[in-house]
């Protein structure tokens, strides 16, 4: 069950959300399994990164990716999907690197939730 998030918390990601774009898990796993050059970022905090997250997935928390972002991608134009719990976090994020110049930011809506939920693998630890 999702969590329930306080009324101001959802006014800043629904106003990110107008400037973001979406994916889905179901496109994130077609993407990943055709084998696209895509990197995908984790921005959930670092204990529930350890606890499990997406085959090949990167992880800059929420806290820090605005800082590390460029030495870890240097490229503006590299295509980094961003995928948190619920999909919440990750359009913040995205919000953030756009507004830095990225130009290929994409915020997976449904996040590590949905992910579980339909099954797709997941790496431990």
């Amino acid at each position: 069950m999702a969590p329930q998030h306080p009324p101001r918390f959802l006014k800043i990601v629904d106003d990110a959300k107008k400037r973001v774009r979406e994916t889905d898990v179901d496109e994130v796993k077609t993407r990943h399994d055709r084998g696209d050059k895509i990197l995908l970022v984790d921005v959930r905090e670092e204990s529930e990164f350890a606890k499990d997250h997406l085959p090949g997935a990167i992880h800059l928390g929420k806290g820090i990716i605005e800082r590390d972002i460029e030495a870890r991608v240097p490229d503006l134009n590299t295509e980094i999907i961003l995928y948190c719990g619920g999909g919440f976090r990750s359009a913040l994020a995205a919000d953030n690197l756009q507004k830095m110049g990225y130009t290929n930011v994409i915020s997976m809506d449904g996040g590590i939730r949905d992910w579980r939920e339909n099954g797709y693998p997941l790496v431990k630890g």
